[in-house]
């Protein structure tokens, strides 16, 4: 019963976090009404939060592993109810963009440890299970927590779209208290020792694979709401029922994800992205039939969420048996070099939205989707691990 309890938790710590770092694209033209600035440049607040998440979660999850996890687990969720809320009452850009950096620091550490404990508490049957629902708490975040918080930021203000996730931090900082894993075991190492993980050759094909395919996630996903309503022609009612239909998609790219882990992990991968490269040069022609192009959109979903559990279990697995003082950092990866991509993808979309026109970005997502097939088929060489 306390195990099932602390995976329900683990996800929603994982939708919090979700609503926290994917809601803010669901009200930037609510933003850029209020502050009256441009899109292009609002669209940095996402490309600033992912290069910070990036940076700081490596050097956060490894300086940690001095101190009892579960500790400064909850340490940093009080740092990050501090960010969100300030985030809620910021009144300028600036304001704005600093409580993005100091949510963003905290933020990929407290899903690394909660990835870490979830690997400890789970029989090792259900591990693919449980970390596929994890990052699927991220894809439900965009099924309730974006529609909502868009819903609540056209209906009232977009500041109160923030208070709802400060509300739900709340409840997460108490279930935490309560459930947390206070006895998860730790290698306490040094830095350099640590990070040695990323010396190895299969790691680091990965971690570059992942930024391949967040960059092109988010090549389109920073300019969803424009791109379906400017672009496709929607309305904002159906706007709020496809970004719920998207998050539907986003989950059972998650839990197809979760399936291929357990058969074969990243040897089935190849295949997925190859489709989705195809899907991408389809989108720019595609989408003055909103219904086909919507239709691409939903099967970009499913290919975008569906390699975390893969490369999840297989930077454990390389951890476990390899570098086992690295264990920490390596359940980060996923988060660490997804963040990247999000931050090299949305970049390249607020530069790219200034010289061509929106219904151009699917060409560009398609570049970053023939490197992460490249990428996926070299790795599935020289991992000989979890083959089916």
């Amino acid at each position: 019963m306390k195990y099932r309890l602390q995976a329900i938790l683990f996800v929603f710590v994982a939708f919090m976090l979700g609503c926290n770092e994917y809601m803010i694209v669901g009200v930037l033209p609510d933003i850029a009404h209020e502050y009256h600035d441009s899109l292009s440049r609002l669209g940095l607040l996402v490309t600033v939060f992912a290069l910070i998440y990036a940076i700081f979660t490596p050097i956060i999850t490894s300086a940690a592993n001095r101190w009892r996890r579960h500790h400064v687990l909850l340490f940093l969720m009080l740092i990050f109810f501090v960010g969100n809320t300030w985030s809620a009452m910021a009144t300028n850009y600036y304001s704005l963009l600093l409580s993005r950096i100091l949510t963003a620091t905290v933020a990929g550490a407290i899903i690394s440890m909660v990835l870490v404990m979830a690997s400890f508490v789970a029989p090792r049957e259900k591990r693919a299970s449980l970390v596929s629902w994890v990052f699927a708490g991220f894809s439900i975040a965009s099924v309730i927590g974006i529609p909502i918080g868009t819903i609540i930021s056209t209906t009232f203000s977009w500041h109160d779209s923030f208070w709802m996730i400060s509300g739900l931090t709340i409840i997460v900082f108490a279930g935490l208290i309560w459930l947390v894993p206070r006895d998860t075991p730790q290698f306490k190492s040094t830095l350099s020792k640590q990070f040695s993980l990323l010396k190895d050759i299969r790691v680091l094909l990965g971690v570059v694979f992942i930024v391949a395919v967040c960059a092109a996630d988010y090549t389109i996903y920073t300019y969803i709401r424009p791109l379906i309503t400017n672009e496709m022609g929607f309305d904002n009612t159906w706007l709020n029922w496809l970004l719920f239909g998207m998050g539907i998609f986003f989950i059972i790219g998650n839990k197809f994800g979760g399936y291929l882990a357990d058969r074969g992990g990243v040897h089935r991968l190849g295949s997925i992205y190859i489709a989705m490269t195809i899907l991408y040069i389809a989108f720019g022609p595609l989408l003055s039939f909103k219904w086909l192009a919507i239709i691409v959109v939903a099967l970009l979903c499913v290919a975008f969420s569906c390699y975390g559990s893969s490369t999840q279990l297989m930077f454990l697995d390389i951890a476990e048996k390899d570098y086992p003082q690295s264990l920490d950092l390596a359940s980060s990866l996923n988060s660490i070099f997804a963040n990247i991509g999000i931050s090299l993808g949305s970049f390249t979309a607020s530069t790219a939205v200034q010289f061509t026109t929106m219904n151009h970005l699917g060409y560009v997502g398609a570049v970053y989707g023939i490197l992460a097939t490249a990428l996926i088929i070299i790795l599935s060489k020289k991992y000989t691990g979890m083959r089916y």
